[in-house]
C-alpha cells in the first residue's frame, strides 16, 4: 500500500525527546499540545501516545481544534470521559479512533472470520489468559502503576484482550472478579486478577491475567468452545494457532507472524502499527471501512470498569 500521510510535527514536554524525534523525521517540534494545535493549521490528524490519564483531555483539545484523532489504547480511564470524547468529535464533525493493533494479528483475523462465517456455531464458553512479566524496574520513576495515569493492569497491559472479547463475542451481561497485588507493593494498582464473565449471547468464560509470570512473558491466548468447533489462538501474544477441532475443513495461517514490540528489558504486544495507519487512511476515506472506533474503545473501558467494580478496585 502507498502511504499518503506525512509527519508534520511532534510534541513532547521533554525538550530533548521532542527535538531528537523531530530531527530524525524532519518535522517541527513543540513542548505543549496547545502550542502545536495553534501553530499547525495544516495538520489533519493528531495521534495521542501519552500516558493513559491524559488521553481524554488531549483528544478533546485536538478535536476542538478540528483535527481527527487516533488515540492509543486505552481510549480513556473512565466511561464518562469516553462519552465526552465522542461528543467532542460529533461537535467538531471529526473522527475519533483508537489503536487496536492486535486485531491485525493473523490468528486473530482467522478467528474473527470463523465467527463471521458461523463456522463454530453457537458459542458455549471461552477462556482468556494473559500471563506476562513486568519487573519492578518497569514501574520505577514513571507514571506506570499509578491510579490517575495508569489506571490498572487491564488498561495498560490487557485492554487488547478485552477488546478482542467484545469484538468477537459481543457485550457482557455480568461479571464476578477478584484482583490482587502480590509482587509489586510500590504500585497503586493490581498485578493479577481473575474474572468469571457471562456474555449477552449466553456464553460464559474466564479471564485470568497477571504480570507476575516469572522472568518473561509466557502466554496470551483466547480459546473458544462452540457447538461446531473448538479453537485456541495463543503463543505469547495471540500470535499462534495452538489447536483446533472443527466440524469440517481445518484452517491454516497464511501470513507469517511478526516479532513483538521490544521495549528494552521487556516485550509488549505485537508490531502491527503500520497496519493501523494503513487502515486509518482507508477509514478516513471511507466511513464504512472497518476500523477500531471510539465506540469500540469506550466499550473496552466500560467492561474493564465493570471488572474492577466487581472486584472492589474502584
Amino acid at each position: 500500500m502507498i502511504r499518503t500521510g506525512k509527519l508534520m510535527a511532534v510534541c513532547d514536554p521533554i525538550a530533548e525527546r521532542a527535538q531528537e524525534f523531530a530531527s530524525k523525521y524532519n518535522c517541527n517540534f513543540y513542548f505543549s499540545l496547545e502550542h502545536l494545535l495553534r501553530s499547525e493549521p495544516a495538520v489533519d490528524l493528531v495521534s495521542i501516545c501519552t500516558p493513559n490519564g491524559f488521553h481524554a483531555s488531549q483528544s478533546i483539545a485536538a478535536l476542538n481544534a478540528h483535527k481527527h484523532v487516533l488515540c492509543e489504547k486505552p481510549l480513556c480511564l473512565h466511561p464518562q470521559d469516553g462519552r465526552a470524547m465522542i461528543q467532542a468529535a460529533k461537535n467538531a464533525d471529526r473522527r475519533l479512533f483508537v489503536v487496536k493493533q492486535n486485531r491485525y494479528n493473523p490468528p486473530v483475523i482467522l478467528l474473527k472470520n470463523l465467527l463471521k462465517e458461523d463456522r463454530l456455531g453457537k458459542i458455549f464458553s471461552f477462556q482468556i489468559n494473559g500471563f506476562w512479566n513486568r519487573p519492578h524496574a518497569y514501574y520505577l520513576d514513571t507514571w506506570k502503576g499509578t491510579r490517575d495515569l495508569d489506571g490498572g493492569t487491564l488498561f495498560t497491559q490487557f485492554s487488547h484482550f478485552i477488546d478482542l472479547l467484545y469484538w468477537c463475542l459481543g457485550d457482557i451481561k455480568k461479571v464476578q472478579a477478584i484482583t490482587r497485588n502480590y509482587e509489586h507493593p510500590d504500585i497503586a494498582i493490581e498485578d493479577s486478577g481473575v474474572a468469571i464473565i457471562e456474555m449477552l449471547n449466553g456464553a460464559t468464560g474466564t479471564l485470568n491475567y497477571t504480570v507476575n509470570s516469572f522472568g518473561k512473558n509466557m502466554e496470551g491466548s483466547f480459546t473458544i468452545f462452540g457447538e461446531r468447533g473448538t479453537i485456541k489462538i495463543g503463543g505469547e501474544y495471540l500470535n499462534t494457532l495452538e489447536y483446533q477441532s472443527l466440524n469440517g475443513q481445518s484452517v491454516e495461517l497464511t501470513e507469517p507472524m511478526r516479532q513483538a514490540n521490544l521495549y528494552g528489558f521487556y516485550q509488549g504486544s505485537m508490531s502491527n502499527h503500520d497496519k493501523v495507519y494503513d487502515n486509518l487512511t482507508l477509514a478516513l476515506q471511507d466511513p464504512q471501512h472497518e476500523f477500531a472506533s471510539a465506540y469500540d474503545g469506550l466499550k473496552t473501558v466500560e467492561i474493564i470498569r465493570q471488572i474492577y467494580t466487581s472486584s472492589g478496585m474502584v
